[in-house]
């Protein structure tokens, strides 16, 4: 990856317009599907979403996988496609961009208040 290319995003915009490309040759309920998970996923993504990257590529992958075997998205995803995205985010209580910063923003304060009244 090249300096510029981390700068500008370029080569995010790139790997989500292959991301998409990829998308697009998939089955409707498929294709529902994926637009499901970029949407509980996103959550969990930080500033610039780089690191969602290769949890998308990789569910992206399992699910062109399991649409040329003809397995079925309920077969490949289960009934909660919520509990999916989670358990690939880490699971259960995983934390999102907005924890963290709430975290930070907490810490600032504090140490804030704390040379003021100390």
């Amino acid at each position: 990856m090249k300096f510029w290319e981390t700068i500008t995003g370029s080569d995010l915009t790139r790997e989500w317009q292959a991301f998409e490309a990829r998308a697009e040759a998939l089955p409707d309920d498929y294709r529902a599907a994926w637009e499901q998970i970029k949407g509980h996923l996103f959550p969990h993504a930080d500033f610039t979403g780089r690191n969602l990257t290769p949890i998308l590529d990789a569910a992206l992958g399992l699910l062109e996988e399991a649409a040329a075997d003809g397995q079925s998205v309920q077969e490949v995803l289960g009934d909660d496609i919520r509990a999916f995205c989670t358990a690939l985010v880490g699971g259960e209580g995983a934390r999102t961009c907005r924890d963290r910063w709430r975290e930070q923003l907490n810490r600032n304060v504090a140490r804030k208040l704390g040379r003021l009244g100390g």
